[in-house]
């Protein structure tokens, strides 16, 4: 293992490029889901064909996504961003909708009597009791992405996909695990990190663990 220590600083370059990648996708997919899944949780018919439709995207071969938004976005971060924004959306819209739905009728009609507005309830109500579905969904969503996020580098998007096909194309196995090693020990961290805060979270709630 001689490349390795010689190129840590290529290495860095290269998982800060991904997690600039996952932390965009993510995030802007986590506004839109908020908005989308907290809209379609009381409305069962609409929400069932939101899941459809996103699951329709997420199926799509990530290779496949990213070329089809090449003729409109060129190449580089910006496809990728919003490719693997629409990989994450089934999976944040449909826990963020189940977490809504599964809070029970009779606690927002107390929080109703108790004269709470519809903001203040969501606020102070309904999103606290959501919570640990929320962050479920963003576990999931970012260990995805994580992954899928390597495919960007065959449109110049960098990261750490970059360092694994650079290893396929020399025949350097060096590289591969280099970066191989770096995206399961990202995506495990990030696995961890999630699962406890839900863990947390669901503690406070009162809700099992799951």
């Amino acid at each position: 293992m001689k490349w390795v220590p010689r190129n840590i600083d290529r290495l860095l370059e290269a998982l800060l490029e991904h997690l600039y990648l996952v932390f965009s996708s993510v995030g802007i997919a986590l506004v839109i889901s908020l908005i989308v899944g907290i809209w379609a949780a009381r409305r069962p018919n609409t929400f069932n064909t939101i899941v459809v439709v996103t699951g329709i995207l997420f199926a799509i071969p990530s290779l496949a996504l990213f070329a089809l938004l090449i003729p409109t976005l060129g190449i580089g971060a910006a496809p990728a961003i919003v490719g693997l924004a629409a990989y994450s959306l089934m999976i944040l819209i449909r826990n963020i909708g189940l977490g809504f739905q599964a809070i029970p009728r009779d606690v927002l009609d107390a929080a109703h009597g108790m004269g709470y507005g519809t903001l203040r309830r969501l606020w102070e109500v309904e999103l606290p009791l959501a919570m640990p579905f929320i962050v479920a969904g963003i576990r999931i969503a970012m260990v995805t992405v994580i992954g899928i996020a390597t495919v960007a580098a065959y449109i110049n998007a960098g990261g750490l996909g970059v360092i694994i096909f650079e290893g396929i194309d020399q025949r350097f196995p060096e590289k591969i695990i280099a970066g191989g090693l770096l995206t399961s020990a990202l995506a495990l961290f990030a696995d961890y990190l999630f699962a406890s805060i839900e863990r947390i979270i669901r503690r406070r709630s009162g809700r099992p663990a799951s």
